[in-house]
């Protein structure tokens, strides 16, 4: 089945604004950055099946940054493991959608994440065994930028690379904010490219990771092996917030913050272009 990319990017947005906005606050900066990615690998690139989730050979998706959780989320509403009412219960008593991944509750995750370095740890050894057991499939990764400053995250690199894990490819969500201010001020990860090339990985820079082509061509040219047997960083240069520019604004302020149900209302008809 072929999917328009462009406009399912629009309905895992205003899902994502529709259940923190429900909530009242949340992750919604990293989790808007992020809305490519998930749109080229779930509807276009995985091998999944939403009827069986443990489907054995699959392809995996460890979101690192685990606060991300609600973008996956309502990516895998949109892809059908789940009834999209379900979004509304995000991190509310007795969820299945915690804030944060967590394999055990939510069908469709596969690794529980959320102590930033640890889900890419996760990732490369989901890797290795499927190296050993030669199940056919990809593993793919999400990193955070400010999550590149935890020393696990070269750990597990070095690791990978040591091993020829090329059934691996990672992503870089380099919005350029974290937390308290921007990664530069806090700690600067720069060169990444560079930087990830001396750990012995394949590196490719997408110019705007915001656009649904450029993010698709980069997946597609990872999944070719640029050779060496080795694993592949995807360094996607993102706008934290991107498609809400009041979001976009608030810069670091947007890495968790209050979001009303009318203002993501009318976030939505900014995606959709309805203003």
């Amino acid at each position: 089945m072929s999917y328009d990319l462009k406009e399912v990017c629009k309905d895992i947005r205003c899902d994502i604004l529709r259940c923190i906005g429900h909530l009242g606050v949340g992750h919604i900066g990293g989790c808007l950055s992020v809305v490519e990615l998930l749109a080229v690998l779930y509807f276009q690139e995985m091998n999944i099946d939403p009827k069986q989730p443990k489907m054995a050979g699959r392809d995996r998706f460890v979101c690192s940054k685990g606060h991300a959780g609600p973008a996956v989320y309502a990516a895998l509403a949109n892809r059908g493991y789940f009834d999209k009412a379900e979004l509304l219960t995000l991190n509310q008593s007795g969820t299945n959608l915690p804030s944060h991944c967590d394999m055990n509750r939510t069908v469709g995750i596969d690794m529980t994440a959320g102590s930033l370095g640890q889900g890419f740890s996760c990732a490369v050894g989901i890797a290795l065994g499927s190296k050993l057991e030669k199940d056919g499939a990809t593993v793919y990764a999400l990193v955070g930028d400010g999550e590149s400053q935890e020393g696990q995250i070269w750990e597990a690199a070095m690791f990978a690379a040591a091993k020829g894990l090329d059934n691996l490819i990672a992503f870089t969500d380099y919005n350029k904010f974290q937390i308290d201010d921007s990664v530069d001020k806090v700690n600067d990860v720069a060169p990444l490219a560079e930087k990830w090339a001396a750990f012995g990985w394949n590196v490719i820079d997408v110019e705007d990771g915001n656009d649904v082509e450029q993010v698709s061509e980069a997946v597609r040219h990872a999944k070719l092996g640029p050779g060496g047997g080795r694993p592949t960083m995807v360094i996607l240069n993102t706008v934290k917030g991107c498609g809400v520019q009041w979001i976009v604004d608030l810069g670091a302020g947007n890495h968790n913050c209050k979001v009303s149900e009318e203002q993501a209302k009318a976030a939505c008809r900014e995606i959709r272009g309805e203003d």
